[in-house]
């Protein structure tokens, strides 16, 4: 029960943190944008206290292992890999390109006999 109070409480202090906001909307936007700072920050200070909260932070402590364990690619490797995404699109373009106009020539011109001006 109490966790659920926690959490609670947690997304009351965010929302008035939004509130505070929108009260605030004659004022500058420093103080506006430090309301609801002060909020998100109140409501994640309650939420880390709670088990969803240390599950979380666990979760994230776990993806940033994962993340570590990642074989990035080299710049060379990078630059290679976008070299044939853009020739492959290229040819496709082209492929296309000429496919329609061959369709549009049998069909306006053979095939209907529409001719162009």
């Amino acid at each position: 029960m109490a966790e659920k109070f926690k959490l609670v409480l947690a997304a009351l202090l965010f929302a008035a943190g939004v509130a505070g906001f929108y009260y605030l909307g004659d004022s500058a936007a420093i103080v506006r944008l430090a309301a609801i700072a002060a909020g998100a920050g109140a409501g994640v200070a309650v939420a880390w206290f709670t088990a969803t909260g240390q599950q979380f932070l666990a979760f994230v402590r776990d993806a940033i292992t994962e993340v570590k364990k990642v074989v990035w690619p080299t710049r060379k490797e990078s630059l290679q890999t976008a070299g044939i995404v853009f020739a492959f699109v290229l040819v496709m373009a082209v492929f296309l390109w000429v496919s329609d106009k061959t369709l549009e020539y049998l069909l306006y011109d053979v095939i209907l006999g529409w001719k162009k001006l």
